[in-house]
């Protein structure tokens, strides 16, 4: 005799009985840009709904976000001048550093991530610094993401996320932080970054963009798998207390592997080239958002992760809301 699986599929009461995976609002990091200026509320032109905010313009965002329910953000800075090592990065007057502490004064319970690279305060839009010949040296640059984590840390920010993919920055930042006490500070660590397409809007968003050649030589290969093995390991035994993979959609498979691999809570980042195609699509008609959206987020959960970076968060808590 054959199953009748659908008994479980039967109408909206028994398909919520036995759903597996859910979303919820504290599931989402919010990913927010900041920039120097005053009076700044700008849209970025390939991301719908996204923008660069001013500080002065910063809070009533932020009281949005809590507001529906939010409680995690990851900041991204622009700052008013770049130079070679980036200095704006790790500067205690540093746009991160300044949002930083305004949001902790005026929203103490909103969790402040702070994304820790150089990409958005170098003149020549890469990570780490570079040698006469453009090339970007690992070593070299870790004294500066070290800084850098210092001085958020400093600001006020709750968790540190090195992003830059050079060998060995969970143990240098780890190292420093204790060293400057703070050892409660936990490392959020872009374990598993992979040199994507999908991140040309997000360059848009943060200024970003190389000023010449790309990320490969330090971001990982699309066609591997077993390398992202060899990354997450090394971070995991550097220090690391959280694990990004980056992108999501497209690396469903590598969330599954590491979550398999390791027990430490696994972080999806739904990038910007990802949220784009999806945005437009809906505008033009093509697709249901909410219907596309919460199954697009689902599949990350599905997959393994624990946390989603993304910036369809309020749209996804506005779903979640009227739910209830």
């Amino acid at each position: 005799m054959f199953k009748r699986h659908r008994r479980l599929r039967k109408n909206k009461q028994m398909r919520a009985l036995v759903r597996e995976n859910h979303l919820h609002v504290e599931d989402f990091i919010y990913p927010i840009f900041v920039t120097e200026g005053e009076n700044i509320k700008k849209e970025v032109p390939s991301m719908t709904g996204v923008y660069n905010f001013s500080l002065d313009c910063l809070n009533e965002e932020i009281a949005e976000l809590e507001q529906l329910g939010i409680v995690s953000i990851i900041l991204f800075g622009i700052p008013a001048e770049k130079d070679v090592c980036g200095t704006g990065a790790f500067e205690d007057n540093g746009i991160i550093q300044k949002a930083t502490r305004q949001i902790k004064r005026n929203f103490p319970n909103m969790i402040v991530i702070a994304d820790t690279c150089l990409c958005e305060y170098t003149s020549t839009g890469h990570c780490g610094v570079c040698d006469e010949h453009g090339r970007v040296l690992n070593d070299e640059s870790l004294q500066y993401h070290a800084k850098t984590a210092v001085s958020q840390a400093k600001a006020g920010a709750d968790i540190i996320a090195p992003s830059s993919m050079m060998d060995g920055f969970v143990e240098t930042i780890r190292e420093v932080l204790d060293e400057a006490g703070f050892e409660e500070i936990p490392i959020m660590s872009y374990a598993v970054k992979y040199a994507s397409a999908f991140y040309g809007p997000f360059r848009d968003a943060a200024d970003g963009a190389p000023q010449f050649g790309d990320r490969k030589s330090y971001q990982m290969d699309p066609a591997n798998r077993l390398e992202a093995f060899r990354e997450a390991a090394s971070d995991v035994e550097e220090g690391a207390d959280f694990l990004i993979v980056k992108p999501a959609l497209s690396y469903l498979d590598i969330i599954r592997d590491v979550r398999n691999e390791f027990d430490l809570p696994i972080v999806a980042y739904n990038v910007s080239g990802e949220y784009a195609m999806i945005k437009a699509a809906c505008q033009n008609g093509w697709l249901d958002e909410k219907a596309v959206v919460t199954e697009k987020l689902l599949s990350m959960k599905r997959a393994g992760c624990d946390l989603i970076i993304t910036y369809h968060a309020k749209d996804v808590a506005k779903w979640l809301k009227e739910e209830q």
